[in-house]
């Protein structure tokens, strides 16, 4: 059994296994689980990602508003969110909002990509990086992890 956190309410929502978590909608408050867009999160929304999202990979981009890769990385994120749909959770973390956060993940500079299973780090990845590249890099390091 999958579980993913609603982006509207922040409530845990079980997708069975045999069922498209694309086309999961909240118990709680009915909105879509997954919209296909990154979703923009601070601390609290991170942590209840992390303790709330089974089955499936989140990505973190760390990224800052002043920072000319990260802008240039926004649309490479958002295209390789939409082709990896509910295979895994993508969100933006502003690095300027969470200096505790880029600390405890000791995030030395930006755009900073952190890939967590089961609320573990298994990755990490810093610079500008193509959708290809992304999703490459995700699906290869959620598969080592798996290992």
């Amino acid at each position: 059994m999958r579980q993913f956190v609603c982006p509207g309410c922040g409530a845990a929502n079980r997708v069975p296994e045999d069922r498209d978590p694309a086309l999961a909608r909240c118990g709680r408050c009915k909105a879509e689980v997954f919209s296909g867009a990154p979703l923009d999160v601070d601390a609290e929304a991170l942590a209840r990602h992390l303790a709330g999202t089974k089955g499936a990979p989140v990505l973190v981009d760390v990224w800052a508003p002043w920072c000319g890769p990260c802008r240039a990385m926004a649309p490479q994120f958002a295209a390789a969110a939409q082709r990896v749909g509910a295979g895994a959770r993508f969100l933006k973390l502003n690095a300027d909002e969470s200096p505790g956060l880029c600390a405890q993940y000791a995030v030395q500079g930006v755009p900073a990509l952190l890939l967590f299973l089961e609320g573990r780090l298994i990755a990490r990845k810093a610079g500008l990086m193509s959708a290809d590249q992304i999703v490459d890099w995700v699906s290869l390091a959620a598969a080592k992890a798996a290992v």
